[in-house]
């Protein structure tokens, strides 16, 4: 397992661009989530691979909505383009709101069409198109893809090596827990992970675990016995300077496994 970080989390919170990215390559990092395109280039000097980035747009009306479909599908295919061309493993989709008279069967079933014509684009680019599991009771209410048996069921709609899962651990420990044994039954499915403490998006590591529910050595010695070769990267909120912050989740991660 390698160790990544989401660009939006820490950036502009006192350090430079390139400060960060060069600093965060130092700590052992060896990609960033969620960088926006002018600074892909400046992370490549850095050492760090542009892990992921969004394959359209997040909006209420996501892959669920079946006259957004032309729209999405689209977007998709314009950033499956770009991830080729740049050696972005994995873009991130999202499944969109509920909405009145949309269940969820619809919404996912709806998700599935739109994945499947595009899934064979992404495959031939060596790219996978990952939906985001998000919590609906907190950070985006009214979001369809809030449990990992939608988007288990949406992978097996599709059928294609190139649709799998973001598991964000943050999230999906607000909506359902059980976080040990859902990693276990069903890694196959998950292309990447997501870290934050709950409540509040914070930091995990010592000293902040002490006021979070997640247990997070658990965790990371869960997706460690799966076998799991991609990232694992930290989406939390720093509790002040950037780097230091990064430190500790690194030092932590490690140490879990050891």
């Amino acid at each position: 397992m390698r160790q990544a970080f989401a660009w939006w989390c820490f950036a502009n919170r006192g350090v430079s661009d390139a400060e960060l990215l060069a600093g965060a390559a130092r700590l052992g990092y060896s990609g960033v989530d969620l960088l926006p395109e002018p600074l892909w280039p400046l992370a490549h000097r850095a050492g760090l691979a542009v892990t992921a980035v969004a394959g359209h747009d997040l909006r209420p009306e996501g892959l669920n909505r079946r006259d957004h479909a032309d729209r999405i599908e689209a977007e998709l295919l314009r950033s499956i383009a770009r991830a080729e061309s740049a050696r972005i493993p994995v873009l991130l989709c999202f499944a969109g709101s509920r909405a009145p008279g949309l269940d969820d069967e619809t919404g996912v079933v709806t998700a599935a069409e739109t994945l499947a014509r595009v899934a064979p684009r992404a495959e031939a680019a060596g790219v996978t198109l990952a939906l985001e599991l998000l919590n609906s009771r907190v950070d985006h209410p009214g979001y369809m893809g809030d449990r990992t048996a939608w988007g288990l069921r949406l992978v097996a709609l599709v059928r294609s090596p190139a649709v799998r899962l973001l598991y964000d651990i943050y999230h999906m420990q607000i909506m359902e827990g059980d976080l040990l044994r859902t990693i276990a039954a069903h890694h196959a499915a998950f292309a990447h992970y997501h870290t934050a403490a709950n409540p509040g998006r914070g930091e995990f590591a010592p000293p902040a675990d002490r006021d979070q529910e997640i247990h997070y050595p658990a965790v990371f010695r869960a997706i460690g016995r799966t076998g799991f070769a991609g990232h694992v990267a930290h989406e939390f909120i720093p509790n002040g300077d950037p780097l230091a912050a990064l430190a500790r989740a690194h030092d932590h991660f490690a140490r879990s496994l050891e």
